[in-house]
């Protein structure tokens, strides 16, 4: 690992930080937010959780982007940790590469650099926006997710080709639940009312695949713990509202382990 791989995350959030009170608007959106979640009633400690969540985000980044010069197919396993997590998660993630899977998490910890770290595991399909620029959108598929990794544009949906090549070839289909939505189903999040994506659940109903629920966050330089419970298998009958706020529970759970590195400056409460 050389100086620059060693050092790009904390130059990133350094650098994020500093600017951070420059977006007095995010600034005062992530400080509500982690007051209202119950994370902290201090406003002080709101906002120091709020810069540091703002900083880990675009450090994250920055590592996440040299996670492909240091992390190999020979170290993989390495980069990552499991004492937080259920084994029954840790064996389907990682030693059943005969079986789709669904892996629900938020945007907590380093979902841009599990995405590649796991593809070594087993071929990731991730749901995203993808960029509208061209120049950037194909930088980012040639320099930065190497490896089975295919990023679906959000708005295209779950297309009878994404199904096929998922069950083809057992991939992980990662989906991101805490992106805010108007035409979602009225839960709660973090114990406050969300509206919520039910493409998820939906999914996991109508083919009966396993769903790991939780986060990889950063303990140190491309170091990373998976933390989440037990897998989840909701029958065809399941009343999808409980399954949804389940996961929603879930990802909750692992946001309150480790607050800092959520992005609360986003409008997930709108």
């Amino acid at each position: 690992m050389n100086f620059l791989d060693r050092h790009a995350y904390d130059w990133g959030a350094r650098f994020a930080r500093f600017i951070f009170p420059l977006f007095r608007r995010r600034r005062r959106i992530a400080i509500e937010n982690i007051i209202k979640a119950g994370i902290t009633d201090d406003p002080k400690e709101a906002a120091r959780i709020a810069s540091v969540s703002w900083g880990h985000l675009a450090g994250h980044v920055c590592e996440a982007l040299r996670v492909p010069h240091v992390v190999t197919k020979e170290n993989w396993r390495e980069h990552l940790e499991f004492d937080e997590a259920s084994p029954k998660a840790v064996k389907l993630l990682l030693e059943t590469p005969d079986t789709p899977i669904l892996l629900v998490s938020a945007h907590h910890g380093v979902w841009e650099a599990a995405t590649n770290v796991l593809s070594f595991a087993r071929p990731m399909i991730a749901i995203a926006r993808v960029m509208n620029n061209k120049f950037v959108a194909n930088w980012m598929k040639k320099h930065h997710f190497r490896g089975p990794v295919t990023v679906i544009d959000k708005q295209h949906g779950f297309t009878p080709d994404i199904m096929r090549q998922w069950e083809d070839d057992c991939a992980a289909m990662t989906i991101l639940m805490d992106q805010h939505t108007s035409k979602g189903m009225p839960l709660t999040f973090l114990g406050r009312p969300a509206k919520t994506f039910t493409s998820a659940t939906r999914l996991a109903m109508r083919t009966g695949r396993p769903i790991v629920v939780g986060s990889f966050v950063r303990v140190a330089p491309f170091k990373y713990r998976l933390v989440g419970g037990d897998p989840l298998v909701f029958p065809k009958d399941a009343d999808r509202a409980t399954c949804t706020q389940l996961l929603n529970d879930r990802l909750g759970e692992a946001i309150r382990q480790y607050p800092e590195q959520y992005l609360w400056a986003h409008r997930r409460w709108r």
